[in-house]
């Protein structure tokens, strides 16, 4: 006798990995950003930073409910957009530059970014 198919899950899954934006608007304070669900992955904030998306970032979270865990992820992310940006030959905006600035040291950041080892 056959195994009947197994029935499908009334509960749906989100094992995914969400990243948010803290961004800082002046006298108005900072506040994380409001993001679209199909545009909060790793992917979409790096090419938001390299684009200049925020004002004034701050630090990127990443979380995951699914698995039950949060972390701040900025400076894994400043690295990333240090090689996007070599790769790319792309111009960093001057409030993703801070940002990269800020988790990677000045000094460094200015390394990499200008391409001197």
């Amino acid at each position: 006798m056959r195994d009947p198919s197994p029935t499908p899950s009334l509960v749906p899954t989100y094992d995914v990995t969400v990243y948010i934006v803290l961004d800082g608007f002046e006298q108005l304070g900072q506040a994380y950003r409001e993001t679209d669900e199909a545009k909060a992955g790793l992917e979409d904030v790096i090419e938001d930073l390299l684009a200049g998306e925020f004002n004034r970032p701050v630090r990127i979270v990443a979380f995951n409910t699914a698995e039950g865990w949060s972390r701040d992820v900025s400076e894994d992310i400043a690295w990333e957009v240090i090689k996007r940006q070599a790769t790319e030959c792309k111009t960093l905006p001057s409030s993703t530059r801070a940002f990269v600035e800020f988790y990677v040291g000045e000094r460094t950041a200015a390394k990499a970014l200008n391409g001197i080892t």
